[in-house]
Formats: C-alpha cells, sequence, structure tokens
C-alpha cells in the first residue's frame, strides 16, 4: 500500500425485492415504514473502489467511468462520512464504482452500489464489520443496500421512527431453490423520477398509501411462507399483488408517478399469458418500467423466448439466485 493511503475493493450484486418496499417510517435514519423480502441476483454486479488518501482535500466519487455531481455524490459522501467517525479517521477519499448493468434504470444499482461501498470503505478504514453491522450501515443510504449484503432469499423489517440500528437477514441462501429472474428490459436511460422522491410524494398526496402501509406486511408473511415452503404459485400471486399495490400509489401520487411504458404492458400481458398456457412466471416490477419474471430454472428458456418476441423489449438477461458481498482486496 502507497504510503498515505489506505484502499480495498469490494463488490455486491443487486437484489430484486419479492414482497416490496415503498415508502419511510423515517426520512432521516432512512427506515423502512413495510417489511421487505428479496432476492440477490448473480447477474447484477458492482464493483467499488474506496482509498483514503491523507492529502485528498475533498471526497471525489466516480461512477461509471464520470465524475458525480455534487448531489449524485452525496448519498455516498454521507457513508463516507459515518465510516469516517467509526474509524476515528479524517482522511478524505476516492471512490471509483462500477455496475456492470444499467444505472439508476429500476434496476436496484443503488442496492449494490451502496452495499459495495459499505463494504470497501469500513475495509479501507481498517474497520472489521459482521453483516449485521454493514446492513445496517448500508441501509442508512439504501434501504435495498442493507438486503444486498447477504445472498440468496433476505428479509428486511419494517422499522418506527428513530430506530437506528434495523438490519436485513438471510432467509435462505441461494442455493435454496434453483429458480431464475428473467429481467426485460423496455426502455433506456435512467428513469423520470428516484424512488427515494417518488416514496416521498407517494406517502404524502397518494389516497392509497395507508391502505398500502396496513396491506404490505400481510404479502411479505406469504412470500417469506412460500419461499420456504419453495411453493412458486403462492410466492408469484402475493409478489404480484405487492408489485401492483405499490405503483398504485405511484400513480395516484400528486403529480402522478406513471413508469410503465407500451412495452412494460406488453411485457406484463406475456407473462399472463404464459400462465395461461401451463407457465409457472410471475411478475415483479421495482421503479422503473422494467418487468422481471420469476420462474423455475427449467421454464427460463421458454419465458425468455416469449419475452425477447415481446413488442418493445429490448433485452432480456437471466439470472440465479447470487451471494453477497464479497471484499476483493
Amino acid at each position: 500500500m502507497t504510503p498515505g493511503t489506505m484502499h480495498a475493493r469490494a463488490s455486491a450484486r443487486a437484489n430484486i425485492a419479492l414482497a416490496k418496499y415503498w415508502g419511510k417510517a423515517d426520512l432521516e435514519h432512512n427506515v423502512p415504514a413495510v417489511p421487505s423480502i428479496s432476492l440477490t441476483l448473480d447477474q447484477l454486479v458492482t464493483e467499488t473502489e474506496v482509498c483514503f488518501v491523507e492529502k485528498l482535500e475533498s471526497d471525489i466519487v466516480v461512477l461509471d467511468g464520470r465524475p458525480t455531481t455534487a448531489p449524485e455524490a452525496q448519498r455516498a459522501i454521507a457513508m463516507l462520512d459515518r465510516v469516517r467517525r467509526t474509524a476515528g479517521l479524517r482522511w478524505k477519499a476516492t471512490v471509483a464504482s462500477s455496475n456492470h448493468f444499467p444505472t439508476s434504470a429500476g434496476l436496484a444499482s443503488s442496492a449494490s452500489g451502496f452495499a459495495a461501498l459499505a463494504a470497501a470503505a469500513t475495509r479501507a478504514a481498517g474497520l472489521e464489520l459482521d453483516s449485521e453491522a454493514l446492513s445496517v450501515l448500508a441501509r442508512r443510504s439504501s434501504a435495498s443496500a442493507a438486503r444486498s449484503i447477504f445472498g440468496g432469499f433476505v428479509e428486511l423489517p419494517g422499522g418506527q421512527p428513530g430506530q437506528r440500528s434495523l438490519a436485513a437477514r438471510q432467509i435462505a441462501p441461494e442455493r435454496h431453490w434453483d429458480v431464475r429472474l428473467i429481467i426485460a428490459l423496455t426502455a433506456t436511460g435512467p428513469k423520470s423520477v428516484s424512488s427515494t422522491d417518488a416514496m416521498e410524494r407517494s406517502r404524502k398526496t397518494s389516497p392509497y398509501y395507508q391502505a398500502w402501509v396496513e396491506h404490505a406486511p400481510r404479502w411479505a408473511v406469504a412470500i417469506k411462507r412460500a419461499v420456504c415452503d419453495r411453493d412458486l404459485a403462492a410466492l408469484g400471486s402475493a409478489m404480484e399483488q405487492s408489485t401492483f399495490a405499490f405503483h398504485s400509489c405511484a400513480m395516484t401520487a400528486e403529480p402522478t408517478i406513471l413508469y410503465w411504458n407500451q412495452a412494460t404492458v406488453a411485457a406484463l400481458r406475456t407473462v399472463s399469458g404464459l400462465r395461461e398456457r401451463g407457465v409457472s412466471a410471475w411478475s415483479t416490477m421495482d421503479a422503473g418500467p422494467h418487468v422481471k419474471v420469476l420462474c423455475q430454472a427449467a421454464d427460463a428458456p421458454r419465458v425468455q423466448q416469449a419475452l425477447d418476441r415481446t413488442p418493445g423489449v429490448l433485452e432480456t438477461r437471466v439470472a440465479r439466485p447470487g451471494t453477497g458481498i464479497e471484499v476483493l482486496s
């Protein structure tokens, strides 16, 4: 290591929520209002390197090869500040992060990004945090990042205002269930409204938000049970309800937030059509236009082929259950 520097690299994988998180119980501490359950994916990888430099005057954050703007870097620098306070370190840092999939497009790049940053920054600062502590740290910047610390199927409980120690936990490892998630990309570029802004707008203005908060825990319980039982039909049914319910909150916010496009609707219809023909395939979406489809491994080629033929679908990817964070150096 070069004198006057401390560095580490880490990788993390994005996760896709099966039981959705939408809305915060505490905006300041980034505490989710409802429980969520997710699947970490092997294909959606972020690699991040952090280097603390003794003589650096300010933090520098580079994402996908370009320097970020001050607003873009704000959450990353806030995490670095938390790490510095814990480590008793005053050095500024350079952060270089690369997503091996589209950024800010509804594919949970913030989840893998902040999970990788938490692992790399703490290791570079000389801290040895366990998975629970890393999950708490990652959650402060992105609630979904708390889940990407772990592989396989992961649960993040809902919290209460002022709760600081909320962490995710693994329900089942990646080898628990041989399922596939087919990702149908229906647009290019970043989404129109960030998830954080959309959640707050939904919470403040949607007439359906309180109903969502009341019903979401039931779907999470059903999905957790279905994961443990490897019951795809039960999981898929609850997962689609959870997905459409949170999008209903977004659509009925003021002003409305509509992430869907024509290809989104066409892909959703493709999936329901597959079920009518006896294929157990079920849709989920995050805050964005892309459709993700959960199915058994044996059905993945048929599902991918059907989505590839869907008008407006630009590209499909097939993902397996993936591992949690890895510290690379």
